[in-house]
């Protein structure tokens, strides 16, 4: 008998932890946390009831491989960290050999960090082009009492840190729309970059693209280079919207004639929608209440919600 309840206690350590609320990111990802936990459990229940250890192994296999993976996380190194602003950085991620993510366009991918032996649960869009090899990049603002911050302030070169995914995206068709807006608010240009590198890329894609990226001030704006050389395609305009400058003067010259000051409202929209080349296919991400103001300008500027993309 004694046997039988040691054996018990081994398989009840086995089981897996049912997850915390805050360990989902409400990205809707599919499969969620939630949905990942009922099929390791179903797993545990069909190893228990046939006392067979060995069926519990795949979970473990999958994680060390450097494969990305929807279900499991993956563990992957930090090859290099670079402070952008004040609160943002960008982490280089090492993939093994020259293989790539393979990301579908401004798809997302999920990372999860243990803080206080809390862990928690954020989706992050690579902002590297979907078929970098070797490496992928991702572009994290870090908030003063953001739990996942807190843990991601302390990543450094060579830190194992643990993703799953890839969720969500854009399914971007080359030439199928005359004219992109992108209306991206701080690290809302995420999702935007790899979409505007694959149309840089490709000599076919003659799609026009006016990226507004919407910042406190000129100093907030990341990777102003990057930006700086898409903006010299023929087919790509890049506009800022500066929310706290309140004069353009201090600016260098190159950036005065395409930036605002102010927020972006629905005057600015309109002006900025009639000097679209063509009528535009519209991408949204930013925060939850910049998403809803961005979709009430729009409609209000005559977009439909059926030309329109939130990420």
């Amino acid at each position: 008998l004694q046997a039988m309840s040691g054996n018990e206690q081994d398989w009840l350590a086995l089981r897996p932890q049912e997850p915390s609320p805050s360990q989902c990111c409400g990205g809707g990802c599919k499969p969620c946390i939630y949905d990942v936990y009922e099929k390791e459990l179903a797993q545990w229940e069909r190893a228990k009831a046939k006392q067979d250890k060995s069926l519990l192994m795949e979970k473990q296999e999958q994680s060390n491989n450097s494969v990305l993976n929807p279900d499991t996380f993956t563990a992957f190194s930090v090859s290099s960290v670079e402070q952008l602003t004040e609160d943002t950085y960008q982490y280089k991620f090492e993939l093994p050999g020259n293989s790539s993510l393979r990301l579908s366009l401004g798809q997302h991918i999920v990372l999860r960090g243990v803080v206080n032996g809390l862990e928690v649960q954020r989706a992050y869009t690579p902002i590297s082009p979907g078929n970098a090899e070797g490496y992928f990049d991702v572009l994290i603002k870090c908030y003063e009492a953001g739990l996942m911050s807190e843990y991601i302030r302390t990543w450094r070169k060579g830190d194992v840190v643990f993703w799953r995914g890839p969720f969500g995206g854009f399914p971007y068709q080359p030439n199928k729309h005359g004219e992109l807006l992108m209306l991206a608010s701080g690290t809302g240009l995420a999702p935007m970059l790899p979409i505007l590198q694959s149309i840089t890329d490709d000599e076919e894609d003659e799609t026009f693209v006016t990226l507004v990226g919407c910042f406190p001030t000129f100093d907030k704006i990341y990777l102003k280079p990057l930006l700086q050389d898409l903006a010299r395609y023929w087919n790509i305009r890049i506009f800022y919207v500066l929310s706290q400058e309140t004069s353009l003067e201090k600016l260098p010259w190159s950036y005065q004639e395409n930036t605002y000051t102010g927020r972006l409202n629905e005057d600015l929209m309109k002006t900025i929608i009639n000097s679209c080349r063509r009528r535009p296919f519209v991408l949204i991400c930013g925060s939850s209440a910049f998403n809803e103001d961005m979709t009430r300008y729009l409609k209000a500027a005559g977009i439909e919600e059926n030309s329109c993309f939130v990420f």
